[in-house]
């Protein structure tokens, strides 16, 4: 539908978005580490020992001893850091690195930490609501990054965002447009898409707990919906206008 560019977003209370940062590098080096370049096999084993498998989680399946690298319950978070392809990760990431920057400011660093692993662990659960029974391993930072984007909604709704809409039309737009169709698309799919491999239950989950968590780990003076709509560059609206009049029309307005 779109992909998130640049949000015009100045930081009012952090220096710098370390943990965000630091999560989108610890993302891309197990990747690195797990992912295809250690083989098919090796990254298929690696993400049925990390990742969150219903099933397993829940009592009704055991995992092959072999294979057990930590608890259970773990994996509710091991999962969020591994990823299946270069795609998987770099659009979980993008979306981390355009809107996490923000919520890390809101929430202060160690919240910000503590909200993004809750978020994961959220999503985790729903997924395993809804399909308690499945034996295929859930991984990737989309129920933690969901989480994020519904926190970034309820704090900046009407920031310009910089997004490629149909992967090819980059506009400025308020920020509720793109991510309140995105997040409405989460709950549509969930709704109605039983047969893709997108955990749908994930995404909702990671949103309903991004979206009740940011209310109470902001910080005291973060207010809600807080920005005014921030006006489009001179230089978008004349390059708008430049098109509006056509070449053959250079008379002034």
């Amino acid at each position: 539908m779109f992909i998130p560019l640049h949000d015009q977003n100045g930081l009012k209370h952090i220096k710098a978005q370390y943990v965000t940062v630091s999560l989108i590098v610890l993302n891309v080096v197990i990747w690195l580490l797990t992912g295809p370049f250690v083989g098919e096999e090796a990254a298929m084993r690696t993400a049925t020992s990390l990742g969150f498998i219903p099933a397993i989680v829940f009592d009704h399946a055991v995992l092959e001893p072999s294979l057990v690298l930590v608890p259970p319950d773990a994996t509710f978070l091991t999962y969020a850091f591994l990823h299946t392809d270069f795609i998987h990760l770099a659009g979980n990431m993008l979306f981390l690195w355009v809107f996490g920057d923000n919520v890390e400011d809101a929430l202060g660093h160690v919240r910000f930490l503590v909200f993004y692993l809750a978020c994961a662990a959220a999503g985790a659960l729903v997924h395993g609501l809804t399909v308690p029974l499945s034996q295929g391993p859930l991984i990737g930072a989309s129920g933690a990054v969901a989480g994020v984007v519904a926190a970034y909604i309820l704090l900046h709704p009407k920031v310009r965002v910089w997004v490629l809409v149909l992967f090819r039309i980059p506009l400025p737009l308020p920020a509720y447009i793109p991510l309140a169709l995105w997040i409405g698309q989460q709950f549509f799919m969930l709704l109605f898409d039983h047969e893709s491999n997108v955990s749908w239950g994930a995404h909702v989950g990671g949103i309903l707990a991004g979206a009740t968590l940011v209310l109470v780990l902001r910080r005291r003076d973060v207010p809600l919906f807080d920005r005014k709509l921030t006006p489009v560059p001179a230089t978008v609206r004349d390059s708008v206008e430049t098109r509006r009049k056509g070449p053959w029309d250079s008379r002034p307005d």
